[in-house]
């Protein structure tokens, strides 16, 4: 970045002292972190105003520093927006008698949600035009759209301050009136049972934001006397409430990271009592669908890690009378599967690639959809109908934008209903190139690497390369299509996905091997990676740089604590970075539900482990990387006093001269700003930090 006469704010140390299993930490910034009711008062307390003006004081050193990139990263913005198709629709998907459509008008930031009766000739009806519904608000989210059996009821959900705290109302679809009454704290989520007048939804409790009770609302009656029909009381749990695609039964699930429970009403019978499907046992999980007499379980049941297919008898639910419909595989991962009048559909995963496979319940028919490329995403998708031969499914590449398919089960053609237009007249998909490397771990696993980059950009030791991972919860990230990457690819840079332990790409134990006692090789796994990368001439750590959100803003935090000469700059985006001290407090959001893929540091064992990768805790004076970090002031997923505490620490002890920044957007949360567009800034701003440390800040195009 180009020298400037900015000075970074330097946060005051107040030492606060930590005690756990004898050890002693001193924490000189545990004064950052504000309650909710301090974040939201009129009327600020003096903690409150420091903490505010602290993070307004980074913000404006951050803004100075980069102001020169200013009018770059308009252009950049204006480049990846010239790609979206502004006026856009989804591909219409149909549902108890009406076409659904999500589409987007020009210059507009939100969605309209319309439908169409019977045929796409029809005329339309805007169900919520949220570009009106916005106005005002620096932040807003409108989801959970429900619609009642008779479709003439809608619920949904509401969310102005992105802290996944969703107010519920319903809207009357044949006059367009809006009642009065208002749930609030909820998930956002909702089910409407067969009566037409009687919904289920899930609340929060207000302090950890744990789903946690199940309530049932009679349209007519206040909402004071909703009926509290399930209570969550294990903390380590958090419950839902949905319907299933037979539209027979309301299920309420109970689930931690280990274990499962599910419950069952007859849906025609809303004030009935629900009956347990199978009672919750530790590591037994599963997820059910309903067909006919039996109920269908994705289970891991009888040690079946990568997950088999089971069914029971309806009137027979517990395990004992489950059996066999698709078997365990070692070399498979079954992650999903949907029910048809006459076919079974099942997501699958081998040697991280995901197939679709179409099987008759006549057992006329067992196959897979094709796919080619060596690196892609494919999923069903969408698909609402029962008594249909046609399912809908998704799929891109890194070279492929996304197209939306329709398949027809029984004769084995398809259609592609949309094809995701690139506009600007610049994209050429042969202009890519992608492909599939290996690298070798510590302990001699095989890490996948997926890497994409235009056709004429040399792979050398000059080569600048942004290295991407994730790797927690068994999330796999897919080697998906992107408009906005393309201004990387586009100016030189090679992109990577790390397939690290932690996620599934490998299967289950690929994800058990990344957690736990086991979550420094979702570490060493990315540090293997980028270390693969140099050997094999596809970068130089003088041009390697490495991205991650949310408990990928963990890794980030580890791999420059552990490896930071590999990597001339990095992003942490909303980054969980103060591992232990979170994880101590079950006051805060999520910290309970967490344990199963941490550990309980209240156990010594976990608490050593914990402290020794936790990124805030393991900050020493030495030489770090250049390195951006996002947060949200608003953030209930991780809180913005970790980044900021860990920016703070970083300030105090690093020995280098390089940039150091905290970008706090004090309207958001976790998922960033709200709007279209303005998600693009966000992403605008990310990609300058990158290019200018390369010195790219020209706007070379494809």
């Amino acid at each position: 970045m180009k020298s400037t006469d900015a000075k970074y704010p330097i946060a005051d140390k107040q030492p606060t002292t930590l005690e756990k299993h004898g050890d002693v930490r001193i924490d000189n910034y545990f004064w950052m972190r504000l309650t909710d009711a301090q974040k939201e008062a009129k009327v600020k307390d003096d903690q409150t105003a420091k903490v505010v003006d602290y993070l307004k004081a980074e913000n404006t050193y951050y803004e100075k520093v980069t102001k020169y990139t200013k009018s770059f990263q308009e252009d950049l913005f204006q480049e990846m927006k010239g790609r979206i198709k502004e006026d856009d629709a989804s591909v219409p998907y149909k549902d108890n008698g009406y076409f659904y459509i999500t589409r987007y008008e020009t210059g507009k930031q939100y969605p309209i949600y319309s439908r169409k009766k019977a045929s796409l000739e029809a005329s339309e009806e805007i169900l919520f035009n949220v570009n009106e519904s916005a106005e005002g608000y620096d932040y807003f989210q409108l989801g959970g759209l429900n619609i009642s059996s008779d479709n003439k009821l809608a619920v949904f959900a509401t969310d102005t301050v992105s802290r996944r705290q969703y107010f519920l109302r319903i809207k009357n679809l044949e006059t367009g009136e809006i009642y009065k009454d208002i749930i609030d704290n909820t998930t956002g989520g909702s089910v409407w049972a067969n009566d037409n007048k009687t919904f289920f939804y899930t609340k929060k409790n207000p302090e950890t934001l744990r789903s946690e009770k199940i309530f049932r609302h009679v349209l007519g009656t206040p909402m004071s006397e909703d009926v509290e029909v399930y209570h969550e009381k294990d903390d380590t749990f958090g419950t839902y409430v949905t319907k299933s695609k037979s539209e027979e039964f309301i299920i309420i699930g109970s689930y931690s990271t280990l274990s499962s429970e599910s419950q069952f009403l007859d849906a025609n019978n809303p004030t009935g009592k629900f009956t347990i499907l199978q009672a919750r046992e530790k590591d037994l999980e599963y997820n059910v669908a309903h067909y006919k007499e039996h109920f269908y379980l994705l289970t891991n049941k009888d040690d079946a890690i990568n997950f088999k297919l089971m069914k029971t008898p309806v009137s027979a639910t517990s395990k004992e009378n489950w059996i066999d419909v698709i078997p365990h595989r070692e070399d498979t991962l079954l992650e999903d599967f949907s029910i048809f009048k006459d076919y079974l559909v099942l997501e699958e995963r081998t040697n991280g690639l995901n197939k679709i496979r179409i099987k008759r319940w006549d057992q006329k028919e067992d196959y897979y959809l094709p796919f080619d490329e060596e690196t892609y995403a494919a999923g069903v998708f969408g698909n609402p109908e029962f008594d249909t031969e046609i399912i809908r499914y998704s799929y891109n590449s890194f070279t492929t934008p996304s197209s939306v398919i329709d398949f027809n089960m029984k004769d084995q053609s398809n259609q592609v209903k949309k094809e995701q237009e690139v506009l600007g007249g610049k994209f050429n998909k042969e202009n890519y190139k992608s492909k599939r490397v290996w690298a070798t771990a510590t302990d001699g696993k095989k890490v996948a690497i997926s890497l994409v980059y235009h056709k004429d950009t040399m792979l050398n030791k000059n080569t600048p390369l942004l290295q991407y991972a994730y790797g927690s919860y068994g999330v796999t990230i897919s080697d998906s299509f992107s408009t906005t990457r393309l201004s990387l690819l586009d100016r030189g840079f090679v992109f990577a996905i790390a397939h690290i332990r932690g996620s599934e790409y490998l299967g289950r134990e690929w994800y058990d091997d990344g957690k736990m006692l086991q979550k420094k090789n979702t570490f060493t796994d990315f540090i293997d990676c980028s270390k693969y990368l140099i050997d094999n001439n596809y970068t130089s750590a003088k041009h390697l740089y490495a991205m991650g959100g949310s408990a990928g803003g963990l890794l980030m935090g580890a791999i420059v604590n552990m490896n930071p000469e590999l990597y001339n700059g990095i992003i942490a985006a909303v980054p969980f970075v103060d591992v232990i001290s979170t994880m101590l407090d079950d006051s805060i959001p999520l910290t309970t539900g967490e344990y199963d893929e941490w550990g309980n540091p209240n156990d010594k064992e976990y608490y050593d482990y914990i402290k020794s990768y936790s990124p805030y805790d393991q900050v020493t004076e030495r030489e770090y990387p250049n390195i951006l970090v996002t947060t949200g002031l608003h953030d209930s997923q991780v809180q913005y006093w970790e980044p900021a505490k860990w920016v703070a620490k970083l300030r105090e002890l690093k020995t280098d001269t390089n940039l150091l920044f905290l970008d706090t957007n004090m309207e958001a949360g976790h998922g960033g700003a709200s709007g279209r567009f303005e998600a693009l800034k966000e992403t605008a701003k990310e990609y300058s930090f990158f290019l200018a440390l390369e010195n790219k800040l020209d706007v070379v195009k494809n």
